[in-house]
């Protein structure tokens, strides 16, 4: 996730903002620039506490019953959104976004099912080694 984070920073250049932003107003493309940055900076964020914090989010307490069900359905949303929202006129026929497609695809079926693990693990559905 640190690193998914990171990927935000070559999206304008990549994607050709400048140019293809040009023609919005001024609000609609900082708000494209701003809400890539927040949402690179939760990303990062996120990637910090599962990094850093592992044994926090793995240790019974309702804290980490609630941010792991809150980590599962937001990475079950992006998933949502990966499969039903965007189309597949985007990646279909091409070999690189089609792989980029189907690499993200499995990330983020593993993320929303590790954060689900943790949360039922959590609720003391399954036992513990």
């Amino acid at each position: 996730m640190l690193l998914l984070s990171l990927v935000h920073i070559i999206f304008p250049r990549y994607f050709h903002w400048k140019n293809e932003l040009a023609p919005l107003s001024l609000i609609n493309r900082q708000l494209m620039y701003v809400h890539t940055f927040f949402v690179a900076l939760v990303v990062f964020l996120i990637g910090a506490l599962c990094t850093f914090g592992t044994s926090a989010l793995l240790l019974p307490s309702l804290l980490a019953r609630y941010i792991s069900l809150g980590l599962a359905a937001f990475w079950g949303l992006r998933l949502f959104f990966q499969l039903g929202v965007y189309s597949r006129k985007l990646w279909q026929g091409k070999a690189f976004e089609t792989s980029v497609h189907i690499l993200f695809t499995f990330v983020w079926i593993y993320y929303t099912g590790i954060f689900i693990w943790i949360y039922v693990r959590q609720t003391g559905f399954i036992i513990s080694e």
